[in-house]
């Protein structure tokens, strides 16, 4: 994979060479991380990606999309497939809900080839053909060629535009673009459309709709390279000339003549404010119309990005680790407009002063593990972003849950925007007002919704009241803890001591009989019957008994007490792993398991890691390679499961490292066994922290001693200012325990 991406890459840039000045290349001998990136990681199975153009944390993530409705195209696009009907602006990384796929272009000849697919329109979907043979992508970067009409398709991005480059056959001498307004599938619904044609060479509009999100507004300006030649609307059912519509659903179909050249070129910028807006966030990107630069700035910014870690490892570890740093690059993403004007939660507009605006915060999975990996390599990205959830409770009155687009989902559960401000205020990444901060994270946990008003009457949530009850106590004591960690930092004692116990309220769920967390009803009885293994009755978020007993990531050692002892709990575990899964009863989201253990969603993530507590990190050593060498691949279908936004590649970027933040606002990381032979991480304070590992194979998965700075370390803990005041992390390995 790694070799034809260098080529590929290669090639690329030779073209682009042809087009226009060279891009930058990375200084002669410097290591590149580019060929090393895969975007189709993750596009097949559950892993939910795109495969298109972006840069980091860009507002454009510009793609192609199959044109169906489904489970398997939540992003738009599914490596099985083979056709091709769109290329759009917006799109999710990763998620298990389908949504967005705005401003959709696609580049034809006539006739067009209309076909049935699931969720699209009765009559059709304007569809091509593709071949995987005739496709590439690496960052910043994807082709393909339509086969039924054999266009050429490559796609570039800036922080606010899409840029595509169509080259049509040599004999055509017409062009059509097709611009579908009212593409919608999975969860998306279009509301309202509108179109102009501005001038020969740009049209601005609008796309308004809801589904996940439930007020989305996209607006856009799109500059082409020739001039239209002519142009009809269709307009729900009817066909117009005229030069602007409004209209539920609008398709603009553009003619081009192709006499004097077979290239066009369509650089499209958005906005959750106005057209206006969408053409100065154009302007303001360099290299307008110009591929071969905007695609040079694209790669370089991604090389920039993927420097901040340089390791050593076999081809497929880089390869993983890489695309694993890409992914995590994704999310949250740039919101605000070049003013620094955005659509806010209350439906207004308003103005990012002093940082940009992100937005795309999936934080019941990123809280664990990517937002952590932030604190270490992106710690700049991390003020903003922190900047961009306060300024969101500023307005909607309380801490996100899980937005995009200017909208709160309330998908998932927790009130997870804490853990993740607290871990960035007990770090210094933010100059957010700790009493701001405390009493935001107050006016979450005291609220009465989401089944808190029992919470805090009875200390868990009953399960005739809603579902996910055991899950929504164990991850309310999580947050629980959180703001008793910033209460004590703070001086107030009340507070610490109030919320420290809410943090013991796990407790209540505990069956000493079964030793599982169970579900309780008002009077605190257990649910009968029960069953462990069972997915339904849904008690457990997306998870089963046996994936939600052990999250008490803030309290190991007390759970270990009331679990019976170390012995106990090792056993418990030991049946995790070991207990096979009912296979007839089987939920969509459960993949990438071990026995019981559930790789391919986050409630467990941190379990591998619990048995250091236990006194056997060889049992912790021998899982996380194993996790790392079954459920992460270099095929399409490499990731266990729902990439959600970067977590799945974050639980990968550390323990490939060879630690992990089973308490994400401990300021602790829980060693594990590294997969690199070596790394260095290059810290923003200019400070760097290697890892080196001795003896590293694949079947010296076994650590025989660990030395920080030449030091024996003693534990298995590293703290996070050790790593920030740089030095060395030596790991000797061995093939036994």
């Amino acid at each position: 994979m790694k070799k034809f991406f260098a080529l590929m890459l290669t090639t690329l840039l030779s073209a682009c060479n042809q087009q226009s000045s060279p891009p930058e290349s990375p200084v002669a001998n410097q290591f590149d991380p580019l060929p090393y990136v895969d975007p189709f990681i993750g596009t097949d199975g559950k892993g939910k990606t795109f495969p298109g153009a972006t840069v980091p944390h860009g507002m454009v993530q510009l793609s192609p999309d199959n044109g169906r409705t489904g489970w398997d195209w939540i992003a738009g696009y599914f490596y099985p497939d083979n056709i091709i009907a769109g290329f759009s602006h917006t799109h999710l990384s990763g998620t298990g809900a389908g949504d967005l796929y705005d401003i959709s272009f696609m580049p034809l000849t006539r006739p067009f080839n209309l076909l049935p697919t699931e969720g699209g329109p009765k009559q059709g979907t304007i569809v091509s053909h593709f071949s995987h043979d005739q496709e590439q992508a690496s960052p910043g970067y994807y082709q393909v060629r339509l086969t039924d009409y054999d266009i050429n398709v490559e796609l570039t991005a800036g922080a606010r535009s899409g840029l595509q480059r169509y080259t049509f056959p040599a004999n055509a001498q017409q062009g059509v673009v097709r611009l579908d307004l009212g593409y919608s599938r999975n969860w998306d619904k279009t509301l309202a459309t509108h179109v102009q044609i501005l001038d020969a060479y740009s049209i601005g509009g609008y796309r308004k709709s809801t589904g996940w999100a439930k007020d989305q507004r996209v607006y856009f300006y799109t500059r082409f390279s020739q001039p239209i030649a002519k142009h009809v609307i269709e307009a729900d059912a009817r066909i117009l000339t005229q030069a602007e519509a409004f209209a539920e659903n609008l398709a603009l179909e553009l003619d081009f003549d192709l006499a004097d050249g077979k290239e066009l070129l369509v650089h499209t910028a958005i906005s959750s404010v106005s057209i206006d807006n969408a053409k100065a966030n154009l302007q303001a990107e360099k290299h307008v119309l110009d591929f071969a630069q905007t695609l040079a700035v694209a790669q370089q910014a991604w090389r920039k990005e993927l420097s901040k870690v340089r390791i050593k490892a076999s081809e497929d570890n880089l390869t993983q680790f890489y695309t694993a740093m890409y992914h995590a690059s994704l999310a949250p993403r740039l919101f605000s407009d070049v003013d620094g004007r955005y659509k806010g939660p209350d439906g207004n507009i308003h103005q990012a002063k002093g940082h940009p605006r992100y937005e795309f915060f999936s934080l019941w999975d990123t809280f664990r593990a990517l937002h952590p990996w932030k604190t270490l390599i992106d710690q700049s990205r991390t003020r903003e972003m922190m900047d961009s959830m306060m300024d969101h409770y500023q307005v909607a009155g309380r801490l996100p849950v899980w937005i995009f687009q200017g909208n709160e989902t309330d998908m998932m559960m927790g009130y997870h925007s804490v853990p993740v401000l607290v871990d960035a205020y007990l770090k210094g990444l933010t100059d957010i007002d700790g009493e701001l901060l405390l009493k935001a994270a107050l006016q979450s946990a005291e609220q009465q919704a989401f089944g808190l008003a029992s919470y805090q009457k009875l200390g868990f949530v009953p399960y005739p009241e809603r579902k996910w009850n055991v899950a929504l106590t164990l991850e309310y004591a999580y947050d629980d803890w959180a703001i008793a960690r910033l209460a004590k930092a703070l001086g107030k004692q009340d507070i610490y001591q109030r919320f420290a116990r809410r943090a013991q309220n796990y407790r209540h769920h505990f069956d000493a009989q079964s030793g599982f967390m169970r579900a309780l009803d008002e009077q605190g009885q257990f649910r009968e019957p029960f069953d462990p293994n069972a997915y339904h009755p849904e008690d457990y978020c997306e998870a089963n008994a046996w994936q939600y007993s052990f999250f008490v990531p803030h309290d190991v050692a007390g759970m270990v007490e009331m679990m019976g002892g170390k012995a106990q709990v090792s056993a418990k575990l030991d049946a995790m792993f070991n207990t096979v899964q009912n296979l007839e009863e089987f939920p969509e989201w459960i993949s990438g398991y071990i026995g019981q253990y559930v790789h391919g969603n986050e409630p467990s993530h941190h379990v591998p890691y619990l048995y250091q507590y236990l006194g056997e990190a060889h049992k912790t050593q021998k899982l996380v390679r194993q996790i790392m060498h079954t459920l992460y691949t270099t095929q399409p279908d490499g990731l266990a499961g729902n990439e959600d936004a970067g977590q799945m590649s974050a639980w990968y970027l550390f323990s490939a490292l060879g630690f992990y933040p089973v308490d994400p606002v401990s300021g602790q990381y829980v060693l594990g066994s590294p997969e690199v032979d070596s790394a260095e991480i290059y810290l923003e304070n200019g400070n760097s922290f290697k890892i080196r590992t001795l003896n590293q194979g694949p079947e010296q998965v076994y650590v025989k001693q660990v030395t920080l700075n030449g030091q024996p370390l003693e534990g298995y803990l590293l703290s996070h200012q050790d790593i920030l005041a740089g030095g060395e992390l030596v790991f000797t390995l061995s093939a036994t325990p």
